[in-house]
């Protein structure tokens, strides 16, 4: 188990004020009420994310396509956008020169 499931399994979701919520598996071929389900929170296309209250009537709904959602609190949420931006940031060239290496003998 990676790192991200350990702290994911540990992390009380019941506590947190806030859940995100990813589709990360595909609509087609799923269930007509799965869809529906879907539909009501939102989520239309994979990986997108969508913030709810964390309520008895949404954990109910997440609990019908929790094989297809990845759900997420606040802090859990910042730190993959956050390590996403620290992925994408801009990196200085890479130069390579490939001339002769001057000589330095004199």
């Amino acid at each position: 188990m990676n790192a991200f499931k350990a702290y994911k399994a540990c992390t009380p979701i019941a506590w947190s004020p806030n859940l995100y919520i990813t589709l990360v598996r595909g609509i087609p071929g799923t269930r007509r009420l799965h869809r529906r389900t879907l539909e009501a929170l939102r989520l239309g296309k994979c990986n997108r994310t969508v913030m709810r209250w964390n309520t008895p009537t949404v954990r109910g709904m997440l609990q019908q396509v929790k094989r297809l959602v990845v759900i997420e609190t606040e802090e859990m949420f910042k730190a993959r956008k956050q390590k996403d931006a620290n992925h994408r940031a801009l990196r200085p060239p890479l130069v390579i020169s490939h001339l002769p290496a001057p000589d330095c003998s004199s």
